[in-house]
């Protein structure tokens, strides 16, 4: 900033100018010497006050812009500049130290800066600031601040004792810097020092040649050197002969900004003995990033191979224990199975010898059966057919004796004779249809059921009704004979047995089968009972099934006491199999035509 101009040399500088100014304005007029030379004085003092008045505002103009320039420094400085008396009050503020407080700077001023301190720094403050009115120089100290909105920093104080222009008081200027990152650091260095000081596992520090700039108390148990002992030695100290090629791989992997995570090898101890170790290494980097140095952790891992051994070999032993567990279990199985096949052989031992105990049952009942049908026969030859032929040949002879001596009778008893023959010729055909109805095969089934349902209503007054579709006619004739012979039994039954009022024969096509009902009124029976029973009335029911099971049929009882009965005989709609081949029950094609016939 440039001063008022008060020299000699200034003012006659001045005044040349002044007077060049005026010489420019009056060079063309004239005027007398006396007058001329006073306003020639006049004029050029008054050149003289205009331009020191225009030096005077440019200076102003420069001052000020510098004081613009030097207070945007202040307010808009990195750091919070504060200026307290010796009573701590806020004499000035500017906007940085404004804002590190949270207060505006307004409301900053006159307020003590002791309030915006945390209590546990507040010791640590008034001594600070008792050391900067009382001492030269600069004072420094850390302290705990609280914002007005209630967050809290930690700061620095700088500070330095001023003189006051305006009177005999003191005043200092405070700098206040915010340090909460770096405390937070140091407070993080602390911890991560207290860690490694009090680690177990071995925790070194070592250049990039391999020598070792540090060793905590941890490595010193494990590998028994002191700090002191291995502090500036090579790491291959501790690595065996045979293994230093793995220091030349841990190392290539740093220098390459790489981790080496969980390495297991062998170290040596100081006492010469190998320990098992599992290493972690990881590169350490200045603050331009670039690889300096290598931080290396070492556990012990010894006894947990040991254990790792031992659990293999226990594991081993279980697994065998296992093994032996399950070949115990499958032998017990192998035993159980074997007990159970055993059980059920014997199951079907006795199976087999009560269904050939059945069986001669059955062929005995067959026997007597076919024995009584036998004697039923011969009873009727001897008691009708034989008599009635007798009484022929007895006829005959008497016409013989009275065609010589009355021939007028002769006539009369050749008709009475002829009436014997017909009736005798009757009873054949009776016993042929009971044997095997012609009809069935000369007319089909349907014919054949409908003339054996008449001679049945005849002879046992119970109302028998049929319906069947015509297609059946298509079966072969094998399934004619059984579905007949199943009708046959069971009407047999009904006369016999269930002395029921009415029947009904249904032969319907279901699924691709022929299936035929035949359904009583009657009294009913316990099914399981019957079947079980050892009579000779039960016959009938396991033949009709074994006929019908022999073409590969199902047959079907139900019926119940006061319920009347209900057969079903249902067998495939197609042809049979092919001759010789068995079927159900173990007979061929030809055995099973020549039973379906009887």
């Amino acid at each position: 900033m440039n001063s008022k101009p008060n020299t000699p040399t200034a003012a006659t500088e001045l005044r040349r100018r002044a007077e060049a100014s005026l010489r420019e304005r009056h060079k063309d007029q004239k005027s007398n010497a006396g007058t001329r030379h006073l306003l020639h004085e006049l004029e050029v003092h008054q050149i003289e006050l205009e331009t020191q008045n225009a030096e005077l505002q440019n200076a102003r103009d420069e001052l000020e812009t510098s004081l613009e320039k030097y207070t945007d420094l202040y307010d808009f400085a990195p750091v919070g500049y504060l200026s307290l008396n010796e009573s701590g009050v806020i004499l000035e503020a500017n906007l940085t130290g404004a804002a590190l407080l949270g207060v505006e700077r307004a409301r900053l001023i006159n307020r003590r800066l002791l309030l915006l301190v945390a209590p546990k720094s507040r010791p640590d403050f008034l001594a600070f600031l008792r050391r900067v009115f009382a001492e030269t120089g600069k004072q420094v100290c850390d302290a705990m601040l609280i914002r007005e909105d209630g967050i809290s920093f930690w700061g620095e104080l700088n500070g330095s004792v001023a003189i006051s222009r305006d009177g005999p008081g003191k005043w200092c200027r405070v700098a206040i810097s915010d340090i909460t990152v770096l405390k937070e650091a140091e407070e993080a260095q602390g911890r991560i020092a207290a860690i490694v000081q009090s680690s177990d596992d071995a925790i070194i520090g070592k250049d990039l040649n391999g020598i070792i700039t540090s060793w905590n108390p941890g490595a010193e148990k494990i590998f028994g050197f002191t700090a002191g002992e291995m502090v500036g030695a090579s790491i291959l100290r501790l690595i065996p002969a045979d293994r230093c090629d793995e220091e030349k791989l841990i190392l290539g992997n740093v220098k390459a900004g790489k981790s080496v995570q969980h390495f297991e090898t062998q170290r040596r101890t100081k006492a010469g003995r190998l320990i098992d170790v599992s290493i972690t290494a990881s590169p350490i980097k200045n603050t331009a990033g670039k690889v300096i140095g290598v931080s290396k952790v070492a556990r012990d891992i010894t006894e947990r191979k040991r254990a790792d051994g031992a659990q293999r070999r226990l594991e081993v032993l279980a697994a065998s224990n296992r093994k032996l567990e399950q070949e115990i279990v499958r032998r017990q199985v192998v035993e159980k199975s074997l007990k159970q096949s055993e059980q059920h052989s014997r199951q079907l031992l006795e199976q087999s010898r009560q269904m050939q105990e059945q069986l001669r049952l059955l062929s005995r009942q067959l026997l007597s059966a076919q024995e009584e049908e036998r004697k039923r026969i011969s009873r009727e030859l001897h008691d009708v057919i034989a008599q009635t032929l007798t009484g022929i040949n007895i006829r005959l002879a008497t016409l013989k004796k009275e065609a010589a001596l009355n021939t007028k009778g002769l006539e009369r008893n050749i008709a009475r004779t002829q009436e014997l023959v017909e009736h005798s010729v009757n009873i054949v055909h009776r016993f042929a249809r009971e044997l095997r109805p012609t009809v069935l095969d000369d007319l089909g089934l349907i014919p054949a059921l409908q003339t054996f349902m008449k001679h049945f209503k005849e002879q046992t007054g119970i109302h028998v009704s049929l319906s069947a579709f015509a297609a059946v006619e298509q079966v072969n004739g094998d399934k004619h004979t059984v579905l007949y012979r199943v009708a046959q039994e069971a009407l047999t039954n009904v006369a016999r047995h269930a002395q029921a009022r009415r029947a009904e024969v249904s032969v319907q096509k279901l699924d691709g089968t022929v299936c035929m009902k035949i359904k009583d009124d009657g009294k009913g029976f316990q099914v399981e009972r019957v079947l079980h029973a050892k009579k000779i009335k039960r016959l009938g029911l396991l033949g009709m099934r074994e006929r019908v099971e022999m073409v590969n049929g199902n047959f079907t009882i139900e019926s119940a006491p006061g319920k009347g009965t209900t057969i079903r005989a249902q067998i495939p709609f197609g042809s049979s199999r092919a001759r010789g081949m068995k079927t159900r029950g173990g007979y061929t094609e030809a055995e099973r035509a020549e039973l379906l016939r009887s």
